[in-house]
């Protein structure tokens, strides 16, 4: 494993699905947000407005284990579970908060393109 050489490219290189991860409907809001600070679930789950619960879960799970993200169990009655980035997932959040930031500017653009593109359907 020492030499392993990541390619995103090639079909079985392991990058590709933590990319796929993280780029993923959900995994990109849940980094941004969880870029902000500690989050508990539920309230995660309210800041990315519309997934659900499952969808959260199976994120959450995914990015932990790609150690994007840390779950903490913090000690009361009942129980609460708080997540984290790792620093990995900070680096990782950091761009994709720069994807983000781009898409949200050039919204006029994509919609004035939209608008070309259906008009001439």
């Amino acid at each position: 494993m020492d030499n392993l050489e990541a390619d995103v490219f090639a079909r079985n290189c392991g990058s590709r699905e933590a990319l796929q991860n993280a780029t993923s409907r959900w995994g990109i809001l849940a980094l941004a947000a969880l870029a902000e600070g500690d989050y508990r679930f539920n309230a995660l789950r309210r800041r990315v407005d519309g997934v659900s619960e499952r969808m959260l879960s199976q994120t959450l799970q995914t990015l932990e284990r790609d150690g994007m993200v840390i779950r903490t169990v913090l000690e009361s009655i009942p129980p609460k579970v708080e997540y984290s980035l790792t620093p990995l997932g900070r680096q990782v959040a950091e761009h994709l908060i720069g994807l983000i930031e781009l898409v949200e500017s050039s919204l006029p653009d994509v919609v004035a393109s939209r608008e070309r593109h259906d008009a001439s359907q």
